[in-house]
Order: C-alpha cells, then sequence, then structure tokens
C-alpha cells in the first residue's frame, strides 16, 4: 500500500511539473516581454532600496556607505526638532489633500462627461485637446502659468484692470494663492491623462445593463447611479488608494517653479527642502531620513486606507 500511494505521489508531482511545462511553453513569449519591466523594477526600485542605510550612517561619499560611521537615529531627532518641520509637514499634507480633493476626481468627471458624447469625431477631437498637456514639462506649464498671471503682461491681469480698473493681483507673489496655482496647473497637466483609465473602465460595463435599465424605466441619472458608478468604483478605490500612498511625494519640478521668497510660505514642501539641503547643502544622510520618513508615513497612510475600503466597499489593493 505505502509503494502504491508513493507511485501515486511521484506521477502527481511528474503530471504536475508536465503541465507547468508545458504552460511556460505555450505562453514564453509573455514571460520574456516582462523581463524589461521586472529588470526595471528590480534595479530601479528595489536594489536602491539598500542605500537607506545612510539614513542611519554619517555619509561620506569618499568612504563610502559601509566604512561611513554609524549615528543611529541622529537624522531623524534632527528632523523631527527642525523648526521648519511642522510647516513642511503642514504644506505637503494640505497641498496633498488639495490634490486629492479636487484633482482626483477630475478626471473621473472629464471620463464620464466624454463617455456621454455620441459624436465619435468630437469625442476624439477632446480627448487629443485634453490629453496634451500631459506630454509639455513642468517647466513649461510653469511659463504658461506666468504667462497668464504676471502682473505686467499677463493676460488675467491685463483683462481684469480693464474691466475692472484695480490695481492687478500679484497672483505669483502672494503665498495665498500659490497653493491653488500649484494644484490647479497640476490638474490641468495631468487631468486629460488620467481620463484613460477610467474610459477604459467604463469601456468594459456591458451595455446589455444600459439596455435593461432602459427597458425597465431608470432614466440616465438612475443609470449612472446604479450601473456607471458601481462600474468605476474598482478602478477609482485602486487609484485613490494608490494617491494617499504617495500623497507626501507632490513632485519637487512641479513646485519649485513657483517657489520664491514671498510664497515659500505656503508652498515649501519636503520634496524642495530635500532638494536645498541635499543636492545643493550635500546634506545626504539627513535628507535620505527625510525620504525615508516620507515613506514610512505613505506606507501607513496606504495600509489604513486600504484596510478602510476593505471595510466599507469590499474593494482593495491587497
Amino acid at each position: 500500500m505505502a509503494e502504491i500511494q508513493a507511485s501515486r505521489q511521484l506521477t502527481g508531482e511528474y503530471v504536475t511539473v508536465n503541465r507547468r511545462r508545458s504552460y511556460f511553453a505555450r505562453n514564453h513569449p509573455f514571460y520574456l516581454m516582462l523581463i524589461p519591466a521586472v529588470l526595471y523594477f528590480l534595479i530601479f526600485r528595489y536594489i536602491p532600496l539598500a542605500g537607506s542605510i545612510i539614513a542611519f550612517k554619517d555619509y561620506n561619499i569618499f568612504r563610502g556607505i559601509i566604512a561611513s560611521d554609524w549615528v543611529g537615529l541622529q537624522w531623524f531627532h534632527q528632523l523631527f526638532t527642525f523648526p521648519k518641520f511642522l510647516k513642511l509637514l503642514q504644506n505637503t499634507l494640505l497641498i496633498g489633500f488639495y490634490q486629492i480633493v479636487f484633482s482626483f476626481p477630475a478626471p473621473i468627471i472629464l471620463a464620464i462627461l466624454m463617455n456621454e458624447l455620441r459624436m465619435m469625431k468630437l469625442k476624439r477631437i477632446i480627448q487629443t485637446i485634453v490629453y496634451l498637456p500631459h506630454f509639455l514639462s513642468w517647466t513649461i506649464v510653469a511659463g504658461l502659468v506666468y504667462m497668464l498671471l504676471s502682473v505686467q503682461t499677463g493676460l488675467v491681469n491685463t483683462a481684469y484692470v480693464s474691466l475692472t480698473g484695480n490695481e492687478p493681483i500679484e497672483f505669483l507673489q502672494n503665498a495665498n494663492y500659490v497653493r491653488t496655482i500649484i494644484v490647479s496647473s497640476g490638474m490641468w497637466k495631468e487631468v486629460g491623462w488620467g481620463t484613460i483609465i477610467f474610459l477604459a473602465a467604463l469601456a468594459g460595463i456591458s451595455p446589455s445593463l444600459y439596455e435593461a435599465a432602459t427597458i425597465d424605466g431608470a432614466g440616465r441619472w438612475k443609470q449612472f447611479l446604479h450601473i456607471t458608478l458601481p462600474g468605476l468604483l474598482p478602478a477609482i478605490t485602486v487609484l485613490l488608494l494608490l494617491k494617499l500612498g504617495h500623497v507626501m511625494d507632490l513632485g519637487f519640478e512641479q513646485i519649485y517653479p513657483f517657489l520664491n521668497p514671498l510664497t515659500s510660505e505656503n508652498a515649501d514642501v519636503f520634496d524642495t527642502y530635500t532638494y536645498r539641503a541635499g543636492v545643493v547643502g550635500g546634506q545626504y544622510s539627513f535628507t535620505t531620513a527625510v525620504g525615508l520618513f516620507k515613506s514610512v508615513v505613505g506606507f501607513v497612510l496606504l495600509l489604513v486606507s486600504n484596510k478602510a475600503s476593505k471595510l466599507t466597499t469590499g474593494e482593495g489593493l491587497f
């Protein structure tokens, strides 16, 4: 009996191995296509994680990471006792919050509106127009904003002065406007590109659901509430969770062009400070600690929001 069971086990393992080989033989082109993506994440995402040890050392570029002196949590203590730490944290979280509240829903709304268009030619034209800003660099976007809001030659101020007769508004030199400018310019640049995912999600909703709802007498609003919105919910949940995980990563290139001594009070964030302290000031260990702190905060926010999403909607990343 023992020999029979052993024979059956060996046979089962042999069949399993053959099935795996057969599956790989049929699908090996797809695995080959994955190699560049795997190498990219391995080389540029996972291997650099080892450099996080710099945050616990007094890093010296001439001595190297291993030979540099170990200082433990010294840089984190310096970060948390830094006089501007709370202000940097406040600015980062506020701008990130504004992006979630205003920028995140924008591509969803745009995708729904574009999905309602029945003239395909007009739809393609609008898609092209709203996608194009994504391919502009942040430097060009900042230049366009300066051209619009400049006190001397800006289109907005020129129209404002001619219509009201008042003095021009110094949008770019006023700390009260800078967060609005940053969030608005980012929304204009990326809203069209973000609609691609939501248009794909809308395309995946079966037309038969709308046909059945029409037969049952449901109007456009009812169809949106009971078909369109539930169909978009998985994509919305995943992207919102990813956005929350990156709420501390605002992007240096987006904010720095609008940063000046008059606006830094409300616009200076961890990314811009890291540039000044790390790239310009050479404080590599300290800025690595700042980056590690941002990553930990983002990871905790991701875990909490994912758990909350699973409890409320049943959808989540993991």
